[in-house]
């Protein structure tokens, strides 16, 4: 069966690569770690920005890893099993994760910060500027 694209409206050029980035997202991923997304209204010194919360208890800040690749946000945790301890009981699982976030032209991560088992990853929104052109038109004949 033949995927119909999402975007194939003749009013819409130009928006290959949304369609490719809303293909990547779909895939998804097994859910873990889960996260929220909120967005913080404009104070006094900081513009309007979304703020990534990512519930990842049992990690340290060396075993967290968040970078840019390209225009994806990428956050990787990595735990190593630790030989020395004898488990009774094992509920909680060292585990590796990636969580990807797929970002607009002109994100920008303005820093991350871990705190009670909670990563926080603040992006600032580009203001998007309003361009109006004027289009000469040529006459033929």
């Amino acid at each position: 069966m033949s995927r119909i694209p999402s975007l194939s409206s003749p009013f819409l050029l130009g928006f290959d690569e949304i369609e490719r980035a809303l293909d990547r997202v779909a895939k998804g991923s097994d859910g873990y770690p889960p996260y929220n997304i909120e967005r913080l209204a404009r104070d006094g010194q900081s513009p309007e920005r979304l703020r990534i919360t990512l519930a990842v208890a049992g990690f340290t800040r060396d075993q967290l890893d968040v970078s840019i690749e390209e225009n994806q946000l990428v956050i990787r945790g990595r735990q190593q099993d630790d030989k020395t301890r004898q488990y009774l009981h094992r509920g909680i699982a060292a585990r590796q994760f990636q969580r990807t976030f797929v970002l607009a032209e002109g994100m920008e991560v303005l820093g991350a910060d871990l705190k009670n088992g909670l990563l926080a990853i603040d992006l600032a929104r580009p203001e998007p500027e309003r361009i109006v052109k004027t289009i000469a038109i040529s006459e033929t004949e």
